[in-house]
């Protein structure tokens, strides 16, 4: 009997991601949820299909999401003007009391689609359980209003609801020692969360391929660089725009105890499922110094 080829495809790609879902089963992986897979509709519902599939099979997901473009809307549709200092918003107290209010709507948003496709999501703040605290963010010595920057992670609050069996899903509001509000770079979020909880995997989804040996060459993109490569890569000063402090979280992130980051481009749909379970990737993997990718082949190896 003639089998369908399509049907024996769908088997080849289950066998071909048993592998992974065996070395990750029980792990943590921090997903960095933004940029344009915030903002398209079809794509949102597959990122959070894909954090979903990752819990069904065994995995332990926590969304970390921003909401930037978000918050502008609310700050214009209320008559006031967004101010940024070097990538970072001026956030005073009216801004954020707005800024809170918005990225707390996001977060139950995220929630009901969770919920939705049958996984029980809980939607929290760094607020909560204590769990971010910060001092405000003084870039260049330029005081920017309620911004924080990460002095403690507190992630019991984390570790009891993964216990419970339920997905995090966290906004980036933290708090200082006088328990004023504060709003924290999402990015920054995800990686002393994804430290404190020392992930297996830190995923950021953003808006490009990955990291470029030269951005003006498509075709310089880079599957797997080692910390030490990283480093080098910053040091040398080819870096612009928002990939500087990106690779620099990620870097740290291994530095103190996550084993594996990833650069992905959440406009791709189904990216985490791509990066996570093929043997190809589609993104930028770092690794720790001397680590080379599981469970890929010998020759896939050599290609990355």
């Amino acid at each position: 009997m003639e089998m369908d080829k399509s049907i024996m495809q769908k088997a080849e790609v289950l066998i071909e991601a048993l592998p992974y879902i065996q070395r990750f089963n029980r792990k943590i992986i921090v997903v960095k949820y933004g940029g344009s897979a915030m903002v398209d509709e079809e794509l949102k519902h597959q990122v959070i299909q894909d954090v979903v599939l990752l819990k069904l099979v065994g995995f332990k997901p926590i969304i970390v999401h921003g909401g930037g473009k978000e918050i502008s809307r609310w700050v214009g549709k209320v008559g006031m003007e967004p101010h940024f200092v070097n990538g970072l918003r001026v956030t005073d107290g009216p801004t954020m009391e707005i800024a809170e209010m918005v990225l707390n709507k996001v977060n139950k948003s995220l929630v009901q689609l969770v919920n939705e496709l049958g996984v029980k999501a809980v939607g929290i703040s760094g607020k909560d359980g204590m769990m971010l605290e910060c001092r405000k963010k003084c870039p260049g010595g330029v005081d920017i209003g309620f911004v924080g920057e990460i002095t403690n992670v507190a992630p019991k609050v984390i570790y009891d609801l993964l216990e419970k069996d339920f997905l995090p899903i966290i906004c980036p509001i933290g708090f200082d020692e006088q328990f004023y509000s504060y709003n924290i770079n999402a990015d920054d979020a995800a990686c002393a969360i994804a430290q404190a909880v020392k992930a297996e995997k830190l995923a950021f989804l953003t808006d490009v391929e990955g990291l470029y040996r030269d951005f003006e060459d498509k075709s310089s993109l880079i599957s797997a660089i080692t910390v030490e490569e990283a480093q080098q890569f910053i040091d040398a000063g080819g870096l612009g725009g928002g990939m500087l402090p990106k690779l620099q979280n990620c870097i740290d992130a291994i530095n103190n105890g996550v084993n594996r980051v990833h650069i992905l481009d959440g406009r791709i749909p189904h990216c985490l499922l791509l990066e996570i379970f093929t043997n190809k990737g589609i993104g930028t993997a770092i690794l720790r110094d001397g680590d080379r990718q599981y469970c890929h082949s010998e020759e896939n190896k050599k290609k990355r």
